[in-house]
């Protein structure tokens, strides 16, 4: 059985880490297993919002399985685990659909990088983030250090990568990176995806990219989806498919 399950609530997906003998901690199987489940979920067209979330309710995800990497050469490490876990969290923050992490527990490491990969986060009181790599010899590498300083201030990143410190749940809704602290947060973020699968989902998907391109994250890629999506729907799509099919010249009309 997988340790990534992939649930349907009607519009709403889940995806839910399930390795609690270790903390929910991310094996290589799993990376490959949660890339396809949003594989699966893009191009499904009939879910409208994302949740990301984790059995127990000690830790969301504690990072990386030190047996997962802790053998593999340096070239095997830069080239594999690091980017093949940097490819699969970007393809979940550019995911077309809005995405909730419900941090039922502690996210460290690259479980803090898989939340911050997220559109939102809702948080348990007894949550805490933190970037401990530095006590096993590493450093963050799925964007703990790119995608966090988006996030949250360089003080605090800093405090977390280089002093090891853990920081509570009500900092980081204080300081914005959780949306909301509550005993409950699967009730709070399903509450705030109930509203996000009544709106247009070609809006929130235009909004989205359009945030992201603002913030400079791929920004060309970001131009060339919207102007796509823009020209998808002209008439002139429509001649110059039909002209092609049916071996003529097309005639445009600028519509």
């Amino acid at each position: 059985m997988s340790n990534v399950h992939f649930l349907r609530h009607g519009a709403l997906a889940e995806l839910r880490l399930d390795n609690t003998a270790k903390m929910n901690a991310f094996t290589v199987e799993m990376l490959d297993v949660l890339a396809t489940h949003l594989d699966a979920i893009e191009r499904d067209t009939t879910v409208a919002a994302v949740i990301v979330t984790a059995e127990g309710d000690k830790a969301f995800c504690t990072g990386a399985d030190i047996n997962g990497w802790g053998d593999l050469s340096p070239a095997e490490f830069a080239r594999h685990w690091v980017r093949v876990g940097h490819r699969i969290f970007d393809r979940l923050a550019r995911l077309s659909k809005p995405t909730v992490a419900i941090l039922n527990g502690h996210a460290f490491g690259g479980g803090l990088e898989l939340a911050a990969a997220c559109d939102i986060r809702v948080m348990a009181p007894n949550a805490a983030l933190a970037l401990p790599e530095a006590g096993v010899g590493i450093v963050p590498g799925w964007s703990g250090t790119q995608r966090l300083m988006r996030l949250l201030p360089e003080p605090m990143v800093k405090e977390m990568a280089l002093f090891g410190n853990r920081i509570k749940a009500d900092r980081a809704f204080r300081c914005g990176f959780a949306a909301a602290v509550d005993d409950d947060p699967r009730a709070v973020a399903e509450a705030l995806l109930a509203r996000a699968i009544t709106l247009s989902p070609r809006a929130v998907e235009i909004s989205k990219s359009m945030i992201h391109a603002a913030q400079g994250e791929d920004r060309g890629a970001m131009v060339e989806a919207l102007g796509s999506a823009a020209i998808a729907s002209t008439s002139d799509r429509a001649e110059g498919v039909a002209a092609f099919r049916e071996k003529r010249k097309p005639d445009f009309s600028g519509q």
